[in-house]
């Protein structure tokens, strides 16, 4: 005969869930200038290294601000020229004061406008000593493309309904795993917790992670909510959209009873343990709910039996021999 015994345990809960990008992490890569794509350098899935070129694009855009380029230009240089007239004249007494003030006031407006008109091309990334009707788009960060919204002749640029970008980058050197963790396991889950992560890719290896977000929403359908688990990644084993299996710890060990994996009987998926009746040299057979094992042959088990009832040390025994009789 044994007798049930309680120690403590750390619970861990299994989840499973799929490799994601991290959305910080993410960069879209937009044209300023609204035009055709006439030179697409990238496509899905491919590896940037920041200001590599990724796309040219040709945009009518880039005509109308170097066409107000020019006329600034113009415009600043008239401004001038008549600017230092006025002040020679008004050193001569041949105008009055308000007139150069007028003159001086016209060459501000017309310089901000050239400066306005500057930093227009300089948006678009135009170089106002080498004009042309294409704008270069370069990679703003290093990572892989993981979105594609644009090919070759198609329209890219921002409009006044907003653009997703043309292409984003992902920087995968960190993921996410996304989990479904049930309702009732929510309670032993913690921001800043550790996680073990396998892959089917990978069998045999553990990656480490640690939870930073909490799904607030649960699925009305599954009961379950969504927990974020960041994963460092610095070798791209880690790719979009694998399976992935976790392990999460909790945070506090609770008081567990346990028994020897020999005392359960187990029959059509059930799990049972034969207890001592008041007869003596008799038993009853008892169903228990039984958790995960343990170290030492232990199991735990979480309903059906309490700490200090007796039980046959081996069921699987008592029951041959019952059966032989």
């Amino acid at each position: 005969m044994v007798t049930p015994t309680s120690q403590p345990i750390v619970r861990t809960i299994d989840v499973t869930g799929t490799v994601n990008p991290d959305v910080s992490r993410e960069i879209p890569v937009l044209s300023l200038a609204n035009g055709r794509v006439v030179g697409l350098h990238v496509g899905l899935g491919d590896n940037v290294r920041k200001g590599q070129l990724v796309m040219e694009v040709q945009s009518p855009d880039v005509t109308t601000a170097f066409d107000a380029y020019l006329k600034a230009v113009n415009d600043e240089h008239l401004t001038s020229v008549t600017l230092d007239r006025d002040k020679l004249l008004y050193d001569k007494g041949a105008i009055p004061k308000s007139q150069m003030e007028a003159a001086q006031d016209s060459e501000d407006d017309a310089r901000a406008d050239l400066t306005a008109a500057q930093q227009q091309l300089r948006i678009y990334g135009v170089d106002k000593a080498h004009p042309g009707d294409t704008v270069k788009v370069y990679a703003p960060a290093s990572g892989v493309i993981i979105g594609q919204n644009v090919t070759n002749a198609g329209a890219a640029g921002i409009t006044y309904a907003g653009s997703t970008g043309s292409l984003t980058i992902a920087d995968l050197s960190h993921v996410w795993i996304i989990v479904d963790v049930y309702e009732n396991d929510l309670r032993d889950v913690h921001l800043g917790q550790h996680a073990d992560i396998h892959l089917t890719a990978y069998p045999g290896k553990t990656f480490s992670g640690t939870i930073s977000d909490i799904g607030a929403q649960l699925d009305p359908n599954l009961r379950t909510a969504k927990v974020r688990i960041q994963v460092s990644n610095p070798n791209g084993e880690l790719r979009l959209g694998m399976f992935a299996t976790g392990t999460l710890m909790a945070s506090k060990p609770e008081q567990a009873t346990v028994i020897p994996a020999s005392a359960i009987l187990q029959l059509h998926d059930r799990s049972y343990v034969f207890m001592p009746t008041a007869i003596s040299g008799t038993f009853k057979r008892v169903q228990i709910q039984t958790g995960r094992p343990l170290s030492n042959n232990l199991v735990e088990v979480t309903s059906g039996l309490t700490v200090g009832q007796q039980v046959v040390s081996n069921a699987l025994d008592l029951q041959n021999t019952a059966d032989q009789e």
